[in-house]
């Protein structure tokens, strides 16, 4: 019998063929950028909760990537012999192991007992955390830990940093004992279940779905979906599947290809990504694009910015998770109809914003329309408003000038190619031909945090600085260069092919 970690059993309960394939041919398994920036933002909110919850440092961390398994086990056992505080402590019994973030020692009526506190880097607690900590808490006292309580620390959005790298209260508790403690019975019968899953001789029959994204996005997805009938159309090309009469008619009769959704459920929007996606043919209301964007004339700015946010804050007066803008990319049209680019972008790990403020009052000057292509930038520019308030005037007047091309964009213009989406990821290449896959390096937001995480960290050489430098600069003036297609093309300035 092998050893399932909680982890494989979670993916049990996700889907147990994500489980099998896991165990038998985990070769398979993608591991996406934004998983691997999961795993580092958990990483980070671990090392802050071990400092909070061993404040004087009398704990110990159990390193079962240096020690194994095996050793980490047997160290976690000499551990609970000893009153101290016990980090990715580890317990195995009825072929499952599970390694617990903290374990607090608890003086009770004179012998030792302990709480466990399972922490995350979400902002409250979730569902399947329950179900973690019901496994964690099973395998525990199966292994004879006398364990008397378990909480859920999670990460506090509302909490500001007050620096000098004082964490306390980045971490809420809610305890979770009630509920977890007598589910053994439920979480010994998912260990059974699990074990004659991985026990096959074949993998699953199970069709991919929503489960494949809940709770966590599945990294053998692609390897699935390889292995189905394809879909011509697919019914996730609709956008914003809502109603409820919608979602029952797809989930009731597995619905999986858009000319199977009948027209009466269907709003307009929707109806207009099946008609134009059948047909192989865009919808352009040309005429009422170029009326929109005619009331906006020349000079015109086209702006993007890219952000960063921090589970564990480094910068004062700043809170987890909060969207920190770091560069920007300005692209100007005279009325001669010359372009010129202007940019900012500050790699040097400290806060930026105040400076990244200034340039960007300067960058877009005193007249003419801002275009943007989301509601993101207008509220980075309030967020900056309340942090500088010198600045708040000539950034209020400058919020007041932006326009966003994505309503107009939704209203007027629809290409097959989109796939349901207005991305500016997704309109580019169907009004150009031409997408972000020729950039080096950074092609997308996530990856764009990701360099900017890599710049300002301890070790990275000047030669690598100057790459991401210019990765990044690349990328964010990409995103209003599609802006100025976008304009162009609506704007009658620029015809289709």
């Amino acid at each position: 019998m092998r050893l399932l970690s909680k982890s494989k059993l979670l993916s049990f309960r996700q889907c147990p063929k994500k489980l099998w394939l896991q165990s038998h041919h985990p070769e398979l398994e993608v591991t996406s950028a934004a998983m691997e920036a999961s795993y580092a933002v958990g990483n980070a909110v671990g090392a802050v909760a071990r400092r909070l919850y061993d404040p004087e440092g009398r704990g110990e961390l159990v390193e079962v990537g240096r020690l194994g398994y095996e050793a980490a086990l047997r160290r976690s056992r000499e551990l609970l012999n000893t009153a101290q505080p016990i980090f990715e402590g580890g317990f195995a019994t009825n072929g499952a192991m599970a390694f617990a973030d903290v374990m607090l020692p608890v003086e009770m009526e004179g012998s030792l007992g302990w709480r466990m506190v399972e922490v995350k880097s979400a902002t409250g607690v979730k569902d399947y955390y329950r179900e973690d900590a019901a496994i964690q808490a099973f395998v525990a006292r199966s292994a004879g830990v006398r364990l008397e309580r378990i909480a859920v620390a999670y990460v506090d959005n509302a909490w500001v940093y007050p620096g000098d790298g004082d964490y306390r209260g980045l971490l809420i508790e809610e305890d979770v004992t009630e509920g977890t403690l007598g589910k053994g019975e439920e979480v010994g019968g998912w260990i059974a279940a699990a074990q004659a899953i991985v026990g096959q001789g074949s993998e699953p029959v199970k069709a991919t779905g929503s489960h494949c994204e809940d709770p966590f996005p599945c990294g053998f997805r692609e390897y699935c979906q390889s292995r189905e009938h394809p879909v011509e159309y697919p019914v996730a090309w609709l956008p914003n599947i809502r109603t409820k009469a919608l979602k029952a008619h797809i989930e009731a009769g597995r619905v999986t290809d858009v000319r199977q959704v009948p027209d009466a459920l269907l709003n307009a929007v929707q109806q207009r990504v099946k008609t134009q996606t059948l047909s192989g043919e865009a919808y352009f209301d040309a005429a009422q694009a170029a009326a929109k964007l005619a009331q906006h004339p020349l000079p015109a700015f086209f702006l993007d910015f890219e952000t960063i946010s921090f589970a564990v804050p480094i910068w004062k007066g700043t809170w987890p998770y909060q969207p920190l803008t770091f560069q920007f990319s300005v692209h100007r049209i005279g009325t001669d109809g010359e372009l010129e680019h202007r940019d900012f972008l500050d790699l040097s790990g400290v806060d930026p914003r105040e400076a990244l403020a200034e340039a960007l009052i300067a960058a877009c000057e005193k007249q003419g329309p801002v275009f943007v292509y989301s509601a993101f930038e207008a509220s980075r520019i309030k967020e900056l408003m309340k942090q500088f308030p010198l600045l708040k005037q000539p950034l209020s007047a400058l919020l007041g000038r932006l326009v966003d091309l994505r309503p107009i964009a939704e209203q007027y213009y629809y290409h097959p190619s989109q796939e349901g989406s207005w991305s500016i990821k997704k309109m580019l290449p169907a009004l150009a031909g031409r997408g972000y896959e020729d950039l080096d390096g950074v092609k997308d937001g996530g990856m764009a945090m990701q360099a900017y995480l890599e710049a300002i960290a301890f070790g990275t050489t000047a030669e690598r600085l100057t790459g991401i430098e210019a990765e990044l600069r690349a990328y964010c003036a990409r995103d209003t260069e599609a802006m100025i297609e976008i304009w162009r093309v609506f704007s009658g300035r620029h015809a289709l092919d």
